[in-house]
């Protein structure tokens, strides 16, 4: 088997299998020197923000992503456990132990929510109770999309497939047609914008009919390049970053590039080195390069606007872009707010020392961070 080096929480998996690709937690070519974590800069706070609750869950894992929906907050551990959470208390709604690993976190439309295990089953529960559950043909890492009745899965091969929501019947099966032999194992794209459902195949965003599943439209964001695998890997990576109809995407350390969803165009794409997703606001798109540069571009025409150096190789997640800030969580449980005018540091809040799993989350009016160790800490911001 063949080992292969990639950057820290990444993964490596065949396209067409299940089986993993051994992997180095390294950063390639980088001495440790040049790997040193910014140090944590003085500041004056601007944004204060008060904390409000926290709650200790089993340990998760930096592929399940966690979502807000309808003042509840959902987190699927990797050990099988599902929990509901109160946005505003912490109050645990309800707890459901699928009784597998879990391989994708949670997809919910506040009613059906929906994980994967790493035996591909697809598991829908209601109410913190199994409604049912679905054999799916290849390993998943991307969080169902639970939208209109339907779960929609986006599967390691590329391939996406629509289920009836209530009875698990499955309407449709859109099979790939890519054919690189590598996919990364973190969560991709899958959202809807409209009556389109849009997803990340590769490089490209897809636009499918959500009753069908017949493609509608295909922009390209990144094409492959270089000369093995592992540098032609430009699978399309999650946090989006959306503005009316305007879907801004990463794919993974090649480009960042904007698509009108509703027109299926291309409106810019830069090269761009980074490996986690990004956020947007009517004026910006937001993102971390691979060594933490944080970079603004500005959303009509992908010129950068501003970048900022003091969270350099922090391990950042995808921002969170909210009220006057971007909120970027880090490898050593901090979350930093940033202007979003300029990127200066505005507040830094703590948690329990452990890699932030995503982007924080706003549940209503309150910001959500979840750790690895499985800390769940929620502020209000003033």
């Amino acid at each position: 088997m063949r080992q292969i080096s990639v950057p820290f929480r990444r993964r490596l998996v065949p396209a067409a299998g299940a089986v993993l690709l051994a992997a180095v937690l390294a950063a390639c070519s980088s001495s440790p020197k040049a790997l040193q974590p910014a140090p944590l800069l003085p500041f004056t706070q601007q944004v204060p923000a008060t904390q409000v609750w926290k709650v200790q869950l089993p340990p998760t894992h930096a592929l399940l992503l966690p979502v807000a929906h309808s003042g509840q907050l959902y987190v699927a551990s990797a050990d099988g456990s599902v929990s509901a959470l109160d946005g505003q208390t912490g109050r645990s709604v309800w707890r459901h132990e699928v009784g597998q690993p879990l391989s994708a976190g949670v997809g919910t439309d506040g009613q059906s929510v929906a994980v994967v295990t790493r035996d591909n089953d697809l598991v829908v529960l209601a109410e913190g109770r199994p409604r049912w559950r679905a054999r799916l043909n290849a390993r998943v890492f991307t969080p169902p999309l639970v939208a209109g009745k339907r779960v929609f899965v986006l599967s390691g091969e590329r391939s996406v497939t629509a289920f009836d929501a209530d009875t698990g019947a499955q309407l449709w099966h859109q099979a790939a047609r890519n054919t690189d032999q590598l996919v990364l194992q973190q969560a991709g794209v899958l959202t809807a914008v409209g009556n389109t459902l849009v997803a990340g195949i590769a490089g490209r965003l897809v636009g499918l009919n959500p009753n069908t599943g017949a493609p509608r439209w295909e922009v390209p964001v990144a094409s492959p390049r270089g000369v093995n695998e592992i540098e032609r890997l430009v699978d399309l990576v999650a946090h989006v970053g959306r503005t009316d109809d305007q879907l801004c995407v990463r794919a993974f350390q090649s480009a960042l590039g904007c698509v009108d969803a509703a027109r299926g165009s291309l409106q810019w794409t830069r090269s761009v080195n980074g490996s986690v997703g990004v956020d947007a606001d009517d004026d910006h798109v937001y993102g971390a390069e691979s060594n933490g540069r944080v970079q603004a571009w500005r959303r009509t025409s992908g010129d950068v606007a501003w970048s900022s150096d003091i969270l350099l190789h922090r391990g950042l997640t995808a921002p969170l872009a909210a009220g006057r800030s971007t909120v970027w969580g880090d490898a050593t449980g901090h979350l930093h707010f940033l202007s979003r005018e300029d990127g200066t540091l505005l507040n830094r809040l703590s948690t329990d020392g452990s890699p932030l799993v995503s982007a924080p989350l706003l549940v209503d009016n309150t910001l959500v961070a979840v750790t690895r160790n499985g800390g769940v800490y929620a502020w209000r911001p003033e």
